[in-house]
Formats: C-alpha cells, structure tokens, sequence
C-alpha cells in the first residue's frame, strides 16, 4: 500500500482565483480547517508577494502544528530569506522554491540560458538547506519542458539536497498518457531520484487535472498538489476531494491511502466557498449540491431499494449532514454549539457568543432555521469580519409608483457617515448611495441574488463582484431582507478591496 501525500494550496495557488482574496483571519481559518481535513503540508503563501501575504504565512507557521507548512519562493536568496523569517517558528516548514523550465518561459520570461536556468536552481537549493533540510524544488511549465533539461536539473537539485521534485503542468497543456510519460522518463533517467519525493501540480485547462494527477500517481509521484474545491488560477487545479474520493472509491484500482479524514471534506469545502465567495457549481463531483440529489424515477427508486445502485460513495463519508431542519427559537447555547460544531466549525467561545445572538435574531424571524442558515450566518458575522466599513442601517423604498431611493447609514474608523440616493430600482439606489459615502472607484462586474433554502422566509444570499484598476473582488453578504443583503454583499466586497490595496502583491506567479 502506498501513502499519497497531499499538498494543499489553496492559500496560496487558490488565493490566486480572480476575485478570491483572503485576508490574514480568513486564511487562518481555512488552515485550521485543513489540519482538522489531514493535508500533510499547507502551502500557506508567497510571503515576498506583500506584507499581508507575509503575515498570513508567518501566523499560520505559529499556529498550525500537524501539518507541514510551505512557503513558495523564487530560486533567488532574497524571497527564501523572506520564506524562512515567514516559518522559522514553525514546527515542521518546508521551502519551496521553483524556476521555470520551459524554453517558452526561459526566452520571453527568464530571457536566461538553460545553463544559468540549472545554476540558479541549485544555488537556490543550497541556500535553502542552510535553513532547513525540507526542500520542494518545481521546475515551472515542466510538461512544455525538453524532457533533457527536466532530468539534468532535477538530478542538479537532488545532488544539492533537494527532497521533493516537483513537476507541474503549469497551463494545464498536458493528457494523462504524455504525463504518464513523462514521470516514469524521470524515473528511469534521473540519479538518485529515490532520494527525493516526486510532486505533481496540474492545472484544469482542459478540464484535466485530476485524470493528469491520477496517471502521475500511477506511474510512480507520491506527493499530490491540489486544492479545496479545485480554485485555482484560470480554469484552477486539481480538486483535492475528487483525487482523495477517487482513492477511496475506487481501491480496487487505485491501491493508495491518504492521511485525509474524509468526514472533513464538505466542511472544508463550504469553508472555502464562504470565505473565498466562488461558488461550488451544483454539479461538482463530491461536494456539489447535486452530487447526492436523485431527480429522475428511476434513479429515486434504486436508491430507496439499494443506495448503492446510483451511489458510489454516501453523503456520510464525506462529511455532508443529513440532519437538515435543525434549530428554532427555543433552542439553547448548548444545542447551537454542537450544532456548529457538527457542520464543522471550531470557535472561541466569544466567536458562539457573537453567533449566537445573531442566530436568535435570526429564530425570531424564521421559524425553522437550517444547516445552511447557520453557515450563512456564521460567515456574515464570524467570517467576513468588517474591517474598513460596517453597515449600521439602511432604509429602501421603491414600488410600481414610487422613485426608488435608499437611505444608508456606514460607520468608518470610528465615525458615522450617512447619505441617500435615488436610482433605476432599489438595488441601484442602495449601491450607488453606498458608492458615494465610501468614495470608491469600483465598477460592479456582476450582482447574484439566491435563495438559501426554500420558504418565504428564506435568507437571501448576494454576491457582487468589483473591479478597481486591477484588483478584482467578491463579496457576499446574507440576510432575509435581500436590500439588506446586498448592502452587505457590496461593503463586503468594498473592505477586500481595501485590504487588498494594503496587501498588494509586488510579485506574480
């Protein structure tokens, strides 16, 4: 039996995903989630990309103590040093530090010589080990690369200490079989290559990276690099629920085990759908709302005789709570924290308190509250935590005879600012109203409303998407008023792209 290690990088590749910021609580929150999930190693940042992403990585290096923590660095002396002051309190860091390979990116991006390609690379290894002798080395667009190159720099960097190899499918170019290929070519061709892990990262181009991850897998990588929910950039990465539930299910071909504690799954997925405002399409495989849901007849009557006629896997084993109608207004603070604690949420006791009182806010305006309302109310009031700006009130009036106009109330460092303005419906007023108190520049990119569950009395979730030069943002806010909730989606939207002017990042990858 082998052991697959996961790599998780869905703080650092997933951050990447247009709109999908976090600040330094948000990420933490996301890293506890994935130690709670199993990964072996976090890869927390890019810590000379910006102060913040700086901080994030340094706090998660502290707290995190049962994973490996990575920080991703340029083969050059200056972002490893900027890697290790991030992780020299962590209790198991790991650097990782890449340089591409591909003679694409070597002429137009590097504008270097393969020669001074493979001289950087180790001097970047052998500088690493003089902080740690956990070393991840990528040769960047490894699949574009001369299968040449691939095997003399890999040896270089294992002889130089070297202790994962790592070969991404950076633009998602390649097929299962070429991949395939191409690993068991570095096998073959490479000295040493038992003293090093070999590493895969694929992107989803081409709707790719599991199937690419899985041939990598079985043509001899031990170590995986994925993401919670697939985000990535572009088209994303590899989903780790699907490669983890592809171990699982499928055992009989698929002879790997993973440290991954299955149960864990849905929560983190909903945790990272929440903090990051990307949605999980309803026909995702595992965790999508779909992905359990029986519409046709003949399907329901299978599964009501043998769920396993139409399910491969249950809902069980990855976490999903079959328990939906759950809480009311008679329900105490004992019942509201297992219940918490059940869809997976580890808070501090001034955290329950906070979502506590808003729960029974909420109980007095619904009857039956829901998993769901729970998890949109958790993150109004726990996760997306109001930096720069917080709505304090809003007042709307529009109908078939009516101007519509909004009234808006927004408390910033300290200080009340109030302002109304009239627009083509509601939703306009509200947000130019808000546009104006705040003096932001942004353009709104896009603007959903939906349901939560069913009902009436149903919250409401809106999620906006801004732009402001080249920022780009999501913000989501919940609340059974939809005015309301979109005021709160856009100020949700307005203090990322604060934080993210704060924390703009220097440097790309």
């Amino acid at each position: 039996m082998s052991r697959i290690i996961i790599f998780d990088t869905t703080l650092r590749d997933g951050e990447q995903s247009p709109g999908a910021s976090m600040n330094i609580e948000e990420k933490l929150l996301v890293a506890r989630q994935l130690e709670r999930l199993g990964v072996d190693v976090i890869e927390a940042g890019f810590p000379v990309a910006s102060e913040g992403d700086f901080e994030a990585v340094r706090l998660i290096g502290r707290e995190i103590r049962d994973c490996e923590v990575a920080g991703l660095a340029r083969a050059n002396r200056g972002d490893i040093d900027r890697v290790w002051q991030a992780l020299d309190r962590a209790a198991n860091p790991r650097i990782h530090t890449f340089i591409a390979t591909s003679p694409i990116h070597m002429r137009h991006k590097l504008q270097k010589e393969p020669d001074q390609v493979l001289e950087d690379a180790v001097a970047a290894v052998e500088y690493a080990r003089k902080y740690t002798d956990n070393i991840e080395f990528s040769a960047e667009d490894a699949t574009r690369s001369e299968v040449d190159f691939l095997c003399r720099i890999f040896a270089a960097v294992i002889a130089a200490g070297a202790t994962t190899i790592n070969i991404p499918d950076t633009v998602g170019y390649t097929v299962p079989s070429e991949y395939a290929r191409l690993i068991t070519a570095i096998r073959e061709r490479v000295p040493d290559i038992g003293k090093a892990v070999i590493s895969v990262h694929c992107h989803n181009d081409l709707g790719l990276g599991v199937a690419n991850s899985l041939a990598a897998v079985e043509a001899g990588a031990r170590q995986v690099e994925c993401t919670v929910n697939g985000i990535g950039e572009r088209a994303g990465n590899a989903a780790l629920e699907e490669l983890v539930m592809a171990f699982r299910t499928r055992h009989d071909r698929l002879e790997y085990e993973t440290g991954i504690v299955t149960t864990q799954i849905y929560p983190a997925s909903r945790l990272v759908s929440q903090v990051t405002g990307i949605r999980v399409q309803p026909n995702k495989a595992v965790v999508g709302a779909n992905a359990f849901a029986h519409e046709s007849g003949i399907h329901q009557d299978g599964v009501l005789k043998e769920k396993s006629t139409y399910e491969i896997m249950t809902p069980e084993s990855v976490g999903v709570p079959q328990n939906k109608l759950v809480m009311g207004k008679h329900s105490g603070r004992h019942a509201f924290r297992d219940k918490i604690e059940a869809l997976g949420y580890d808070l501090s006791d001034e955290q329950v308190e906070i979502a506590f009182t808003a729960f029974k806010r909420l109980s007095d305006k619904k009857k039956d509250v829901y998993d769901e309302d729970i998890d949109a109310l958790i993150a109004d009031e726990i996760i997306r935590i109001p930096h720069h700006f917080k709505l304090v009130y809003i007042n709307v009036n529009s109908g078939s005879v009516a101007v519509p106009n909004a009234t808006i109330r927004i408390e910033t460092d300290g200080e009340i600012i109030q302002g109304a303005e009239f627009g083509d419906g509601p939703v306009d007023a509200t947000f130019k109203a808000i546009k104006r108190l705040t003096g932001t520049g942004s353009k709104l990119l896009t603007y959903e409303v939906k349901s939560i569950t069913g009902g009436t009395d149903a919250l409401g979730e809106v999620t906006v998407r801004l732009r402001e030069d080249d920022l780009t943002v999501m913000g989501q806010g919940a609340d059974p008023d939809i005015m309301t909730a979109s005021a709160r989606a856009y100020i949700n939207a307005l203090n990322k792209l604060e934080y993210k002017k704060h924390n703009k990042p220097r440097v790309r990858v």
